[in-house]
């Protein structure tokens, strides 16, 4: 498959129409001391460049002689046998395409030329302090533009905007990684339902899971993986992963595999001792049919939020039937009393970033979904451990079911589908030796 990236600069440009743009890599961020994370290259950087080095910065200007614009780190042997190759100003114009190409050093002095002549700037202002000083001083500097009759900007607008935009409808190049990365995904999580036996510990199926993620290609995982035994299941975000499986439990896990920067994003929750109980499977039954019935109005010119509030009124409807909560439907409805047990969103935009950009409102309206974008869809129920207001049978069970979707002109195309999600399916897909 051809490089994408050519055709999305040149959208990028066109879209841009008089406004110059510049965009930073993010941070190489110290875990601690003097130790550092492995660098996760800025996703707006990778989607129209495709640079995974720290240190570089992007400046777009539409209509001139050279639109496309890269300053990088510059080769240093020295520093190369501490942090590896680097591909420098020389790689950045032959092998990036770039039409110009700098050390990052010198974008402090370069970028008052390079912005002579615009006045709008796109740029992610409020994200990065640094940054920000080195766009701000540069506008500022209208000396030079001033004898040369020409203006610097004077109107700034957030880049993530319009790269939002670009970034929500997946091209096939996009989507491809998507399905890899779905595929590697439910290969872990069944792997996990078959290593979580009880006993077994959180961090023992995190590293089942993070392991294929590695062996199968991709780059680790997307985010931060949530393996939830238990009452753990009941926090949204546990990450500590370091109980043991009790046995007659549940087990929420959450994680994705990341296959070129792209990654996946599913949620299954499985029997620890290999079948459910019959609260367990009462429960774990209605949040499947709040997702089924959510995954039905993922299709394109259906509104955003449409799935939500399907959702949302199979899960009110049960937990009416499960009495933990009383009164009409409807009413519970208006008045967010399911939000007790089911406190957030039913899905979000995916792609390069787990949350990836794009707005969910055109003004004060759910967005129609299009096609080529992808969401995930992941209703749940979370009933605390102390809530005395639930059943006893049912305190301290958490359940979430998420998977990826592609809307497309005709029926949702579930990503993830090769991961089991019936009861039956996921009892047996935990059935061990």
């Amino acid at each position: 498959m051809p490089d994408p990236r050519p055709a999305r600069r040149d959208r990028y440009l066109q879209r841009l129409g008089g406004a110059a743009s510049i965009l930073f890599g993010g941070p190489h961020a110290t875990r601690n001391s003097d130790s550092e994370y492995r660098y996760r290259p800025q996703s707006d950087v990778v989607y129209l460049t495709g640079w995974e080095d720290p240190e570089v910065a992007v400046v777009f200007r539409p209509g001139s002689e050279h639109p496309y614009v890269l300053f990088v780190q510059a080769k240093d042997k020295e520093q190369e046998v501490w942090t590896g190759r680097r591909e420098g100003v020389e790689g950045a114009r032959g092998r990036y395409g770039a039409d110009l190409a700098f050390p990052y050093s010198e974008l402090g002095s370069r970028l008052p030329v390079l912005l002579q002549g615009y006045e709008r700037l796109h740029h992610a202002y409020g994200e990065h302090p640094d940054h920000d000083r080195i766009v701000f001083k540069a506008t500022a500097n209208a000396r030079t533009a001033l004898r040369n009759g020409l203006c610097l900007p004077w109107k700034m607008e957030h880049s993530r905007v319009l790269l939002g935009e670009l970034r929500l409808q997946k091209d096939e190049h996009e989507l491809e990684l998507l399905r890899r990365a779905a595929a590697i995904t439910a290969e872990a999580h069944i792997a996990a339902m078959q290593a979580g036996k009880p006993g077994a510990y959180e961090y023992e199926v995190e590293a089942t899971i993070e392991g294929l993620f590695r062996r199968r290609g991709g780059t680790g995982a997307g985010y931060t993986t949530i393996v939830g035994g238990g009452v753990n299941a009941c926090v949204l975000h546990y990450v500590n992963n370091r109980d043991v499986l009790a046995p007659g439990t549940l087990c929420l896990v959450d994680a994705g595999a990341e296959v070129e920067w792209y990654t996946a994003d599913v949620t299954r929750t499985w029997p620890v001792s290999g079948r459910f109980s019959g609260p367990q499977r009462d429960v774990y039954q209605l949040v499947l049919d709040a997702q089924i019935a959510a995954i039905a109005c993922a299709r394109a010119g259906r509104p955003w939020r449409e799935m939500h509030d399907a959702a949302v009124r199979v899960l009110t409807t049960g937990m009416v039937e499960l009495n933990l909560l009383d009164g009409d439907v409807d009413e519970l409805i208006v008045e967010e009393r399911y939000r007790k047990y089911y406190m957030h969103g039913t899905g979000h935009w995916l792609g390069l970033d787990v949350h990836d950009v794009g707005a969910y409102h055109i003004g004060l309206s759910s967005r129609p979904l299009a096609a080529g974008q992808v969401v995930t869809v992941e209703p749940g129920l979370y009933i605390a451990p102390d809530d005395h207001d639930a059943p006893e049978a049912l305190r301290g069970i958490g359940v979430r079911i998420e998977d990826d979707v592609l809307v497309t002109e005709g029926d949702p195309d579930v990503l993830s589908r090769a991961c089991p999600k019936t009861i039956a399916d996921v009892e047996t897909a935990c059935a061990r030796a």
